[in-house]
């Protein structure tokens, strides 16, 4: 028991910049106490004790602000950093080494008793503030959940998903940053580059435009050159022939924020 509150407290550290001291974890961080009063209450409920379970996670939740189904399976090193107003459904899993915000949902959208209704998220998955993650699928490890996103499909090992419904970015490596090397650093609110597909299509877009003004403008100094041989007055072209590129992909780039 006091390996696996060292854990908990631990990854507050490495976690959190704000955290000075392990006293101050214990004393002070509303997630490790709701984590902390999980464990008696979901033990309750696996052994029979329905209503004492709901009660111990009524306390925990009128003590932290944040609202854990005892039904609810919680891994190791799980951090709710802040976390008011989040709450977790009754089939909800949660693997290690996850991270979830304040304002977040893992709820159901079922009202069958019995029925997996809430989400599970794998190993070092980030939840952001506000997210709300619906239904009985699964977070890949080290997936990442924007801010206020609204996912209500399965995401992949390693993906991004923000907007509402959740649009998936998927990983170009096929996992994360957070996972593909022990040397990465944590990603505080799962921020990172590129993590707006529609941001990065726009993007697309103005690099093909730009690549295609380039090469129109190549062909009419291809054809310029070919008239001029054939001409005398070395000039056939149209008054209004592009020769030179004017496409502002730059400009259009910056006004995208890149």
């Amino acid at each position: 028991m006091f390996s696996r509150l060292r854990s908990d407290i631990q990854c507050i550290l490495d976690r959190d910049p704000a955290a000075r001291s392990r006293w101050e974890v214990l004393t002070c961080y509303p997630g490790l106490h709701a984590v902390m009063l999980h464990r008696p209450a979901h033990w309750f409920w696996t052994h029979g004790f329905l209503w004492l379970g709901r009660f111990t996670s009524h306390l925990a939740r009128w003590l932290t602000g944040i609202e854990i189904h005892p039904g609810a399976k919680i891994g190791n090193r799980v951090f709710f950093d802040h976390a008011m107003g989040t709450v977790v459904g009754e089939t909800a899993e949660i693997g290690d080494g996850c991270t979830i915000y304040q304002g977040v949902t893992l709820g159901g959208t079922s009202l069958y008793k019995g029925a997996k209704r809430h989400p599970t998220l794998g190993r070092d998955v980030v939840v952001s503030a506000g997210a709300k993650v619906l239904g009985g699928f699964e977070v890949g490890d080290g997936a990442k959940i924007g801010s206020n996103a609204v996912v209500i499909k399965p995401v992949p090992a390693g993906a991004t998903a923000v907007g509402i419904p959740a649009r998936i970015l998927q990983s170009k490596a096929g996992e994360s940053a957070d996972v593909a090397s022990s040397e990465s650093k944590f990603s505080a609110y799962g921020i990172t580059k590129e993590d707006d597909p529609l941001s990065q299509a726009l993007h697309g877009l103005v690099s093909s435009a730009a690549s295609q003004d380039h090469q129109i403008a190549l062909l009419w100094k291809a054809i310029e050159t070919l008239s001029a041989n054939r001409n005398a007055n070395g000039d056939c072209l149209p008054a209004d022939a592009a020769r030179t590129e004017c496409f502002e992909a730059e400009k259009l780039n910056q006004l995208l924020g890149e």
